[in-house]
């Protein structure tokens, strides 16, 4: 038997409590000051699976795809995955992220648009305990 399943049958849930943060950070090892981004679990349980996959882009400019795996995100927390670097800033960035939550599957686009972080307003994210530039 043959169970036939149409796009409209597909329920896609939607993201609440998961974001993004862009983060600037002084690098020790190279003694450069860096702009990190973290995926933040701001629900009351784990998030287990992730799959995120970013690339920059502007007109024909377009960066190489970067894929990132993350077995558990606890809740409450969250976890540095990817480096930006001055180049990629003046792109639009994009972030598709994917994840299980209580075996349902989520998915999420990201976008950090060029030229939208500026150091005079980040935010104080609790989840990680400094100041960053919030993606929802």
């Amino acid at each position: 038997m043959c169970l036939k399943v149409m796009k409209k049958d597909i329920e896609i849930p939607v993201v609440k409590d998961v974001y993004l943060v862009v983060v600037p950070e002084y690098n020790d090892v190279f003694k450069t000051d860096d702009w990190n981004v973290y995926i933040v679990n701001n629900k009351e349980v784990d998030l287990e699976m992730l799959l995120i996959n970013s690339k920059g882009f502007d007109g024909d400019k377009e960066t190489a795809k970067m894929k990132h795996k993350i077995d558990l995100l606890p809740a409450k927390s969250g976890v540095k995955f990817e480096l930006m670097v001055d180049e990629v800033l003046v792109l639009n960035n994009e972030f598709k992220v994917t994840f299980f939550e209580n075996n349902k599957l989520y998915y999420k686009v990201f976008l950090l648009k060029k030229g939208s972080i500026k150091k005079s307003a980040l935010r104080l994210v609790k989840a990680l305990g400094k100041r960053g530039h919030i993606i929802k």
